[in-house]
């Protein structure tokens, strides 16, 4: 039985990756966030472990992870590196080797023209902690798959397209089903995209910002 540990599990794209292992595979399930009663929906699913911590506690992570297959991380904010870094301590001290994390897109200065100087404005101030993450997932010794979304939405659709971290970023948009299955993919696939970085767009949205904005 393969069990997958999702840190930051009351994110969107988390609770929608959540319910697809639920109902498309069967996984077991760990699933660490602040306020685990949040997701208290869940406290009688016999396939779910609600853990109720901060990913700063690198002891109460690694007890949470010790028996899982596979770490996908939903975390985010200015203070990204921190949170990876005490997320790739864990993973060392419980001998845990794969690890899918979102990131952003412009963690490695691939958003060309317009767009990335827009974008570069739009999250000035994450875009240094999302960096650094990727330099310390990098240099970690762990298999890993940096996903790096467009600007997100909500539309109830799964409709994307991929790009290498040496190719430049295409589209301004993509929904979180998208990224949430791609995700999915590799989750339930740990063989694939490893030691990669994939920028996800919608196709056909490419503009200087994103189509709302």
């Amino acid at each position: 039985m393969t069990k997958a540990m999702i840190i930051g599990a009351y994110g969107k794209m988390a609770q929608l990756l959540t319910e697809r292992l639920l109902n498309e595979t069967d996984y077991e399930l760990v699933l660490f966030l602040r306020n685990a009663a949040r997701l208290d929906r869940y406290s009688g699913n016999q396939r779910i472990e609600l853990v109720d911590g901060d990913v700063l506690d690198v002891e109460k992570l690694t007890s949470a992870m010790k028996s899982v297959d596979i770490v996908y991380s939903n975390l985010g904010g200015t203070n990204l590196a921190d949170q990876i870094q005490s997320v790739i301590e864990a993973m060392h001290e419980s001998k845990q080797e794969r690890l899918v994390y979102i990131s952003s897109l412009g963690a490695h200065h691939e958003v060309p023209g317009k767009y990335g100087e827009w974008n570069e404005q739009a999250i000035g101030a994450y875009l240094p902690g999302f960096r650094k993450a990727a330099e310390l997932v990098s240099a970690s010794g762990l298999k890993y798959t940096e996903i790096r979304p467009a600007w997100l939405t909500d539309n109830d659709e799964i409709d994307y397209e991929m790009t290498q971290v040496d190719e430049p970023f295409k589209g301004t948009e993509v929904s979180r089903a998208s990224v949430a299955d791609f995700a999915f993919q590799v989750v339930t696939h740990p063989e694939t995209y490893v030691n990669a970085s994939i920028g996800l767009n919608k196709p056909n949205t490419d503009g200087d910002r994103p189509s709302w904005m």
